[in-house]
């Protein structure tokens, strides 16, 4: 499956003289884009996993050895080094800026992992000013069906420009990939094959994993059935503000212990959240965020896996902006001590600029879109809704079909 990054690191990265960072939750398609990254230059030799027993046994040994016996095909790329799961290994840090420092000049380097790259504190030597992070999300619409039209000079304006003159229903490829995305979740296994049963398979072995294997290599957390049932509750609370004082009375545990937990689950790519905005909005909630999965296929209720598909498509946005140097957008949501709400707000350079309200089926503009729209001054208030005929303004709201409203979207 074709991946937008694969053309972006291709296009405008390697030429910057840093090592790429590639970080993302589990089985999102990183050792895939980048095997297909060597592929492209002739050097399949040069990928490296620390889940490789054999190569770590020989890596204690020699640790530049497979870099140094390397012979390339007659090729003018220059090689390209994948250093897989590296951020395992206590000393990692020390290893690659020692192996950048003294190859730097013979090489490319891609450094990936399912867990942040963050939060492995164990190496001594800072990166800093040596490469450049970039995070790989669920598939999107807009990668579907367009994978190779991501462009770094789209500017949030053209996107605004784009979504209001957008007319009549959505193409038949954009719908079919929401309808898809909504179904099967935009994690590349389970998208491929839809098929039911392995669909569930793969929701419990991925769960597995993150608390058998990545939460035990981050952490020291010894009642790993209290964060299986943690993850539980959450899935049934997506969509909704998070109260960690409820997940406390239900786990029976000390609220230090689930702000921990929480915690670790965002690092693994379980869950992120999404922070309210106040600036100087009277009576605004200031401190609960509301919480989204990364995969929304887990979630059974349909208005709340419909908003998480959107939380992840804007959050996906705002982080290609944040990841490729162009004008910073953020994510946030609204509400205020009435229960006013509205579900996204996305600041500019931390400013307010857009409301969005998702809906399943209500193509009436939500009140809250006006009364907080108001009191910002945004750009624009969108009401994106699952089930609708058209695009097409209501007073000075926009209304559109998710599809063309997904498929907009420049990441």
């Amino acid at each position: 499956m074709d991946r937008a990054l694969q053309h972006l690191l291709t296009k405008h990265h390697f030429d910057s003289q840093r090592m790429a960072f590639l970080v993302g939750p589990r089985q999102v398609g990183k050792t895939t884009v980048a095997r297909r990254l060597l592929t492209a230059r002739g050097c399949e030799d040069l990928y490296r996993s620390w889940d490789d027993l054999e190569w770590r046994r020989a890596f204690v040994k020699h640790p530049y050895a497979f870099i140094d016996d390397y012979r390339p095909r007659a090729s003018t790329n220059k090689p390209l080094v994948v250093l897989d799961e590296i951020h395992k290994y206590p000393q990692w840090k020390r290893y690659i800026k020692g192996l950048w420092d003294t190859h730097q000049d013979q090489l490319d380097l891609l450094v990936t992992g399912s867990g942040r790259l963050d939060v492995y504190q164990r190496g001594g030597d800072s990166l800093l000013g040596r490469y450049h992070q970039y995070r790989l999300h669920p598939l999107s619409v807009r990668e579907i069906v367009e994978p190779r039209t991501t462009l770094l000079q789209d500017a949030p304006d053209a996107t605004l420009t784009s979504l209001a003159d957008l007319a009549g229903p959505p193409t038949n490829e954009a719908k079919q990939a929401t309808d898809e995305l909504l179904r099967w979740g935009g994690f590349p296994e389970p998208f491929s094959k839809q098929q039911t049963r392995q669909h569930r398979l793969w929701l419990k072995e991925r769960r597995d994993l993150i608390v058998r294997e990545d939460l035990r290599d981050i952490s020291r957390v010894q009642l790993l059935s209290h964060v299986e049932e943690l993850m539980e509750l959450i899935t049934l609370r997506a969509g909704h503000q998070l109260s960690y004082n409820a997940l406390r009375e239900e786990l029976q545990v000390a609220l230090d212990s689930v702000r921990l937990w929480v915690g670790y689950l965002q690092r693994l790519y379980f869950v992120f959240l999404v922070r309210p905005f106040a600036g100087r909005l009277a009576r605004a909630i200031r401190r609960e965020p509301k919480l989204y999965l990364w995969d929304w296929s887990e979630i059974q209720d349909p208005g709340a896996r419909f908003e998480n598909l959107v939380a992840s498509h804007l959050l996906k946005w705002c982080h290609f902006t944040q990841d490729w140097g162009l004008e910073p957008l953020d994510l946030h949501y609204l509400r205020d001590k009435e229960k006013r709400e509205v579900d996204f707000l996305i600041t500019r350079n931390r400013k307010p600029w857009v409301l969005i309200e998702a809906k399943v089926s209500d193509t009436k503009p939500s009140p809250a879109l006006q009364h907080f729209g108001e009191r910002l001054s945004v750009a624009a208030k969108i009401q994106v809704v699952q089930n609708c005929a058209g695009p097409g303004l209501a007073g000075n709201t926009l209304v559109l079909d998710a599809a063309s409203f997904l498929g907009a979207l420049p990441a």
